[in-house]
């Protein structure tokens, strides 16, 4: 009985360990498998460990006692998620880096020849640096407009939305239900040169203001950057609004009635019990409309002209057309690689503290 005993104590003390190991073994079968690391007979003895471990970890649970159940228990939580990223996240990233490397004896050849093409990516900044800027200015000129435009309107819903919140949310989300891609070309309508937006324009005599200000061009406004920027901004408004009117409805009003009762103007409290309390959202927001929109290549197609292509147009072309797959996956990780670090750049400015 003692030695029993002895065994499930030693067990439960290294649950915590074997988890952490077990859950890493089966990232890395998976990674193995998904990435074809191994294959034929190879992939079946993979496949036979990732079972193993997973059933050694259910044993462990069981023979452990209450102290491993609770020590494997995030692991367990962890682990769906994790192998989920593994196959599908890591596994693709590491074949999209190894084709990045990859030359191709024929354009129509199905085969890549892993030769540490490192000409592929700086084919990719001397070719398509252009389109690599357009992504990166279009994305933050959209990203600071949905600021401007989402932060008032999460604002007003917060504060003074009253029993019509929800109905107000409704109107900004029900547009999205439609199609991404039915929603740009709605906006090519919009933006025609015979549309009632450009007609209106001409009517207030605003064409020449908005030339001189470089929206319009020739009295056109389809087929410029500004309608670019303005689909990706009507696009992610939603990613931007949203964030920040959770941050906003979590604000205590009673903070704001203090400032006011401390004879702080309406104007100070905002800025120093509002803004800073709402600055989470603001920066998860940013997040979730810059990385889509500096990869987006709908807007650029649909509302732009060939002088207004972004990165996502290239790799598009590269990948679907050009059958150019070790450039374009060049193209793709420079791109990754490039928000991943500005990402990291503006978590380091702004911190993620307050973000839970």
């Amino acid at each position: 009985m003692t030695t029993g005993v002895s065994v499930s104590n030693r067990i439960g003390t290294n649950a915590d360990r074997v988890g952490l190991g077990a859950m890493l073994v089966a990232a890395l079968c998976l990674v193995a498998l998904g990435a074809k690391w191994v294959s034929g007979a190879a992939s079946s003895v993979v496949l036979l460990l990732l079972l193993l471990v997973l059933i050694g970890v259910l044993v462990l649970a069981l023979r452990g006692g209450p102290e491993a159940r609770r020590l494997l228990a995030p692991y367990g939580l962890l682990k769906p998620g994790m192998l989920w990223l593994a196959l599908f996240f890591l596994a693709p990233v590491w074949s999209l880096l190894r084709i990045s490397l990859s030359t191709k004896p024929s354009r129509f050849s199905v085969d890549y020849n892993f030769t540490w093409a490192f000409q592929n990516y700086s084919n990719a900044f001397k070719d398509f640096g252009t389109q690599f800027q357009h992504a990166f200015i279009y994305a933050a000129i959209a990203t600071v407009l949905t600021v401007l435009i989402g932060y008032p309107l999460a604002y007003v819903i917060a504060f003074r939305g009253g029993k019509y919140k929800n109905i107000l949310l409704g109107m900004v989300v029900i547009p999205f239900f439609t199609s991404y891609l039915i929603r740009t070309i709605a906006w090519s309508t919009i933006l025609a040169d015979r549309g009632f937006v450009v007609r209106a324009f001409d009517k207030v005599g605003l064409v020449q203001a908005l030339e001189w200000m470089h929206i319009m061009d020739n009295g056109k406004l389809l087929n410029t950057p500004a309608a670019v920027i303005g689909g990706l901004t009507y696009n992610f408004l939603p990613f931007m609004l949203l964030p920040i009117y959770v941050s906003l409805e979590k604000i205590d009003t009673n903070l704001v009635n203090a400032a006011g009762d401390l004879y702080s103007s309406a104007t100070r409290a905002f800025r120093k019990v509002v803004l800073p309390l709402s600055i989470p959202g603001v920066f998860a927001g940013t997040l979730l409309t810059f990385i889509p929109a500096a990869g987006d290549f709908v807007n650029a197609q649909f509302l732009g002209n060939p002088n207004t292509t972004m990165i996502g147009n290239s790799i598009q072309d590269q990948f679907l057309k050009q059958n150019n797959y070790p450039v374009a996956s060049a193209m793709s990780a420079v791109l990754m690689f490039s928000i991943a670090s500005l990402v990291l750049i503006y978590t380091k400015i702004f911190g993620t503290e307050d973000l839970a």
